[in-house]
C-alpha cells in the first residue's frame, strides 16, 4: 500500500510517502521546507504571510508526489495550528487549494504518533527507552512502565522559545515538573532517543555533514559533552557566525541554540550520558496511523 504524510509543523512543513506491508515502511520520498508557520506563535494567531508560505510548500509537495499516486494521504497539524485562535482560517485555506482536509493534533496524539514512528525504525527494548520529540512549538516526553505508556507534551519548543527570548534558567523551570516525572518512572535505567529538527541538526553538526545523509543521522549516538560543546559553540559563533557551521541549516541557525538548549536540559537533568537520534518519527507513526484505518 502506497501512502503519504504530511506534518504541519511550527518550523516546517515535512512530507513522507512510502510502502507499507505489515507495518513495515519502505520510503520511497520525503522533503523538507522551513515555512515556520508558527511566527509570532507567542501572540496566539497565525500570520498570513506563514500561512501562506505553509500552504505553497504543501503544493509543491503534492506536485512531487503525484506521479507517485499515494492511494491516501494523512496530513497533520501540531503545536502552532493547536494553539491558535485562527486555525479554522488555516485548515478552510488548505482544503480550499489543496483539497487536503488536516487533522490537528493534540500534545498527546501528537507524542503518540512520534512514539510509533521511532517503534517502527529503531531496534530499541520499550520498558528501558523514553523518547523525546523536540519541536518548534513544543515537546513530548513518551515512555512505557509497569503502569502503561505515558504521554506527555510541553509548551517548550525551539520557536516558541527563541521568540519568548527565555532563558535556560525559565526553560528549566518550566520542564522540571516533567523531568521529574520521567525520573521517577517505574523501572530499570533508561536509555533517551530523541526525534525532531534539532536533534537532527545536533547529529549533523557532529559528524560535520556538509550534505545530509539520513543514513548516518538515524541511529547516531551523541554524548552529553558533545551536546554542551555544541551550545558553546553555538552560542559563541553569534547569529551570522551559526549560519556557516557545517551540519547547520541556515534556516535553522536563528533557533537551534534555544533548540539545543532544551536538550541540554533534558539529559543533565536526567543524568544521561547522551541521547540516540531517530529519523523515524512522526511522519511514520502518520503513515502507520493511515496503514491500520486503511487496512481495516
Amino acid at each position: 500500500m502506497r501512502l503519504a504524510s504530511i506534518d504541519v509543523g511550527t518550523n516546517s512543513t515535512r512530507f513522507l510517502l512510502a510502502e507499507v506491508n505489515k507495518n513495515q515502511l519502505s520510503v520511497k520520498k520525503s522533503g523538507l521546507i522551513t515555512t515556520r508557520l508558527g511566527q509570532g506563535i507567542n501572540e496566539g494567531r497565525l500570520l498570513p504571510e506563514a500561512m501562506e508560505r505553509t500552504v505553497l510548500a504543501i503544493e509543491t509537495f503534492l506536485e512531487e508526489m503525484a506521479t507517485f499516486k499515494p492511494q491516501a494521504i494523512m496530513t497533520a497539524a501540531t503545536s502552532a495550528v493547536r494553539d491558535a485562535c485562527n486555525r479554522d482560517e488555516f485548515l478552510q485555506l488548505v482544503y480550499a487549494r489543496t483539497g487536503l482536509k488536516v487533522k490537528i493534533y493534540t500534545g498527546e496524539a501528537e507524542a503518540a504518533a512520534s512514539y510509533a514512528g521511532v517503534l517502527s525504525g529503531l531496534p530499541i527494548e520499550e520498558s528501558a527507552t523514553v523518547v523525546m520529540d523536540v519541536g518548534g512549538g513544543s515537546t513530548e516526553f513518551i515512555w512505557q512502565d509497569p503502569k502503561g505508556i505515558h504521554y506527555i507534551s510541553l509548551p517548550v519548543g525551539a520557536v516558541r522559545m527563541t521568540e519568548g527570548a527565555h532563558s535556560e534558567e525559565q526553560i528549566e523551570q518550566i520542564m522540571a515538573e516533567t523531568l521529574n516525572k520521567v525520573k521517577a518512572r517505574q523501572g530499570e535505567e533508561f536509555s533517551l532517543v530523541a526525534v525532531g529538527g534539532t536533534a537532527t541538526t545536533l547529529a549533523a553538526m557532529s559528524l560535520e555533514l556538509v550534505q545530509y545523509r539520513s543514513e548516518l543521522v538515524h541511529g547516531f549516538f551523541i554524548s552529553r559533552a558533545e551536546i554542551l560543546s555544541l551550545l558553546k559553540r553555538l552560542k559563541e559563533a553569534g547569529p551570522e557566525g551559526r549560519k556557516k557551521i557545517v551540519g547547520l541549516q541556515p534556516q535553522r541557525a536563528d533557533i537551534i541554540t534555544a533548540g539545543v538548549s532544551i536538550v541540554r536540559n533534558v539529559v543533565e537533568a536526567l543524568d544521561l550520558p547522551g541521547l540516540t537520534v531517530s529519523e523515524s518519527d512522526i511522519l511514520h507513526g502518520l503513515i502507520l496511523e493511515l496503514y491500520h484505518k486503511m487496512s481495516k
